[in-house]
């Protein structure tokens, strides 16, 4: 009888410790680059590679690759808000995109690269046009930041090769990365809005 008890509030406990944790959706182009950055984060629990904002349910990676079903390739990321706030994510969000380009990120071209912050209530949406604003503001006019602000909808977890993609494919995803000229990009944008 007391192990019923004891597995019963250990269930009630992780239930209790889950709901407190909350879920960020963002989009930056191949969501294998996505993932690393927040990962890296203290207070980050998860990160996983997906589709949203489509019209496709339950998509699948060819079907996102035609560029037809509306959906952007995006990671969500569940973390602890008691450690890591949202414009704290914001922050290392638009340090990992190109926030210039309305045709996608880097290499990869078509909708489902464009960059865009998902949003899930008022607060995270006045804090994205906040930080949006924020960076606008940083430029002075050199540039127009184009990443689009959305309603999040359902998101959809990518197959599993997808996931930890960084991890499991070390030499592979550096390869792609370089070729892709994504870092190279990111400095360049970082020159653009803080100038040395």
């Amino acid at each position: 009888m007391l192990r019923l008890i004891l597995a019963a509030l250990i269930y009630n406990f992780s239930l209790t410790a889950s709901a407190a944790n909350d879920v960020a959706i963002f989009a930056g182009g191949c969501f294998w680059c996505m993932e690393s950055p927040f990962d890296e984060m203290d207070g980050v629990i998860s990160s996983t590679a997906g589709y949203t904002g489509g019209h496709t349910e339950h998509p699948n990676y060819k079907q996102i690759s035609s560029g037809t079903t509306g959906h952007y390739e995006a990671v969500q990321i569940e973390y602890d808000s008691s450690k890591v706030s949202f414009d704290e994510l914001l922050a290392v969000y638009w340090k990992n995109i190109d926030p210039f380009d309305a045709d996608g990120q880097f290499c990869d071209k078509g909708p489902q690269y464009r960059a865009a912050i998902f949003t899930r209530n008022d607060e995270e949406k006045e804090l994205a046009n906040k930080s949006k604003a924020s960076l606008q503001e940083k430029l002075d006019g050199k540039a127009a930041i184009v990443t689009a602000i959305l309603p999040a909808k359902k998101f959809y977890a990518a197959e599993d090769y997808h996931q930890d993609y960084y991890l499991k494919n070390p030499i592979r995803y550096k390869y792609y990365r370089y070729r892709c000229g994504r870092d190279e990009r990111l400095k360049q944008v970082e020159n653009i809005i803080n100038p040395k």
